[in-house]
């Protein structure tokens, strides 16, 4: 069941072949979030290991940029090697529109 429900929370990702994960506070992303994104505070972005392959492609992004460098920098010491940091709640916006836009 566990597996199912990860795959459910991560369907989205797949179709465009990247994870894209708004490491706000759970608050923050109630209150205004990015289609098609996921949630998982930055303090908290090692949970990612059970259901996310340290080959993926990973697309982190907070408020301004912060957050998302400390949770990128706990990842790639974990062995992820394919960490973007998008920075800023706007840019991502930008950034993740233009990349599921691309052919």
């Amino acid at each position: 069941m566990y597996r199912l429900l990860l795959l459910i929370f991560f369907w989205p990702n797949l179709i465009f072949c990247a994870v894209f994960i708004d490491v706000r506070t759970n608050a923050e992303f109630e209150n205004e979030s990015i289609v098609n994104t996921q949630n998982i505070e930055w303090q908290n972005i090692s949970d990612i290991q059970t259901f996310i392959s340290k080959d993926e492609e990973i697309f982190l992004f907070c408020r301004s940029g912060n957050r998302s460098g400390k949770a990128k920098k706990i990842l790639e010491a974990e062995g992820y090697t394919r960490v973007i940091n998008i920075g800023g709640f706007e840019k991502a916006k930008e950034f993740i529109g233009a990349k599921r836009n691309a052919p």
